[in-house]
């Protein structure tokens, strides 16, 4: 399957809602820290309800040991400074979906070591900001998954 990247996410809610998305998914979440929250914040923990058991996930100590990590896999950054669609790009399991920060998005350093062609935006009305998290990465995981024939889903 796939395996969605949280890049120093910040809300705990946002967190949880992913994690109950992954486990109804099967894709798998890593958590690239600095986190701006407690691990064990009732927030997250509502917010993922007893999914928190049933999700794949990893926690990274930072960009360096996630991208290690990942090895070959081929990584795509979700970002408002992308200048190809996400709907033109034809995924494949083991792809990285990497999301950044709600507040920061990714740092320029990451997006410029990734191939251009590889920073995708998911397209807004004009003079919008940016969409929720966890409704980002609803949408971009589930086109991919869509593309794979929703494989092991019922």
């Amino acid at each position: 399957m796939f395996h969605i990247a949280l890049h120093e996410p910040q809300i705990a809610p946002n967190t949880g809602n992913i994690m109950r998305l992954v486990a109804n998914n099967g894709c798998q979440l890593h958590l690239i820290e600095p986190l701006g929250f407690d691990f064990e914040e009732k927030k997250l923990r509502r917010a993922g309800l007893d999914y928190q058991d049933l999700a794949r996930m990893s926690r990274h100590p930072d960009y360096a040991a996630f991208i290690e990590a990942m090895g070959e896999r081929r990584v795509f950054a979700f970002t408002t400074k992308g200048h190809r669609n996400y709907a033109d790009v034809r995924f494949e399991p083991g792809d990285v979906l990497l999301f950044g920060s709600e507040t920061a998005g990714l740092p320029t350093n990451i997006r410029e070591a990734l191939p251009a062609e590889h920073c995708l935006r998911i397209p807004m009305l004009p003079n919008n900001r940016s969409m929720n998290l966890s409704n980002a990465v609803a949408l971009v995981s589930y086109e991919a998954w869509r593309q794979q024939g929703f494989a092991g889903g019922q």
